[in-house]
């Protein structure tokens, strides 16, 4: 390497609770899509997260990012162990591991810059780091998808604390508007720029065998007149999959719906679904593997998440890359990419908003899609078009460079 990129070259230390291969979700695909975009010669990227399952090393290079693990561990652990001792205590231990790991790390890297991904744990681990570090610039990642007054109630007893998170960082990057307002509301008064997720858009535009979609539909049971209604989502109240069940009584009943995902509410959505009387007409198909999902988007009609609250939404992206129109509520950060032709009517329509918790009101919007090909052909091309143009990886690896990282550092 030339003694002139070894002298530009940064280093930034980005402190995450999770990342692959053990949880891998928004923030952590987040930081995979980024730091795989941008040259080692100019960033170089360490992490310190929790190591949850003792399969895994202490250490290893993930991509572009150097993955130091801590924490109690458990050998292949499941989703319901990470809830229960010991490996329950470590995100309350991060702060303090956390920061004991990346002050170990600072006086061997000498780190231009720490990254905290999100508002948690993570953060108060950077904030200590910061404290005692002041001249290393922090930035700070908002990517929660949970209601803001739930987050302060979760941090409530160290409420003083959360707010220096935000006093104390030198950059807040957000993943929509509405998670920037937050920022300015927690007391935050310095540079911020929107850059938002993206999707895979070619992974999920992908185009299969027609014989492939019939054997996957067969496997669904999809007969002729079927109409089926898909959502890619955590079973946790904000996501609303109940809102769904309820409405399917008051629709046809050659329409059905399929949930990819797992979570806390799934045994309390199938008893609602049987006391509906729609547990047949309700799949749950588990964890499905990312690079099977656009297959089951493909051969599903209408995407839909009436969500209670939303930190940006990245399954409608991808609904909307794969080629089937949405039907969302207008929360969070949902309303900066999704554009209702009634509601919206200066934007290219790129899908349908219903009511929160309304059962009717998304039952009202199914039967709008059905009875009308040509929206649902309108809202297709759109909502692909603006995916493309605005939220593929490439381009928002380039603005978190530009917009975020270049102005940091």
């Amino acid at each position: 390497m030339r003694a002139s990129s070894i002298k530009s070259m940064k280093r930034i230390l980005i402190f995450s609770l999770a990342y692959y291969p053990d949880v891998v979700a928004g923030a952590e695909v987040a930081i995979k899509e980024i730091t795989n975009r941008v040259d080692s010669n100019d960033i170089v990227f360490d992490m310190v997260t929790l190591r949850f399952n003792s399969a895994l090393p202490e250490f290893e290079k993930i991509g572009n990012v150097n993955v130091y693990r801590i924490g109690f561990t458990r050998r292949n652990p499941t989703i319901g162990d990470l809830g229960r001792f010991p490996l329950a205590l470590n995100k309350y231990l991060f702060p303090y591991l956390g920061y004991l790991k990346a002050s170990s790390l600072h006086r061997k890297n000498h780190y231009d810059g720490i990254w905290a991904m999100m508002a948690n744990y993570a953060s108060f681990a950077a904030l200590f780091f910061k404290i005692h570090y002041p001249h290393v610039k922090f930035l700070m990642t908002l990517q929660e998808g949970d209601p803001m007054e739930y987050v302060k109630h979760q941090v409530r007893f160290a409420y003083p604390l959360f707010r220096r998170v935000f006093t104390h960082a030198n950059f807040v990057q957000t993943i929509s508007n509405y998670l920037a307002g937050f920022a300015r509301n927690m007391g935050y008064t310095g540079p911020l720029e929107v850059v938002p997720n993206a999707v895979n858009v070619a992974h999920f535009a992908q185009e299969y065998p027609e014989n492939e979609l019939l054997v996957l539909k067969h496997r669904l049971g999809k007969k002729n007149g079927d109409f089926f209604l898909i959502t890619t989502s955590r079973m946790v109240t904000k996501n609303a999959v109940d809102e769904v069940i309820r409405a399917l009584p008051l629709l046809p009943p050659t329409i059905k719906f399929l949930i990819l995902g797992i979570g806390p509410d799934e045994a309390m959505l199938r008893k609602l679904a049987y006391e509906m009387g729609v547990a047949d007409r309700v799949q749950f198909l588990g964890q499905v593997l990312h690079n099977e999902m656009p297959k089951y988007l493909k051969v599903s009609d209408v995407f839909i998440r009436p969500s209670r609250s939303e930190g940006l939404g990245n399954s409608f992206l991808e609904a909307m890359a794969a080629g089937i129109p949405v039907i969302a509520t207008p929360v969070g950060g949902i309303p900066d990419f999704l554009f209702d032709p009634d509601q919206n009517p200066g934007h290219p329509a790129t899908g349908l908003f219903a009511n929160i918790n309304d059962p009717t009101s998304i039952a009202r919007q199914v039967k709008r899609l059905i009875s009308d090909p040509a929206l649902r052909a309108w809202l297709f091309i759109n909502g692909r078009t603006m995916v493309a143009e605005k939220y593929d990886w490439s381009l928002i690896a380039r603005a978190m460079k530009e917009k975020v990282f270049d102005k940091l550092l």
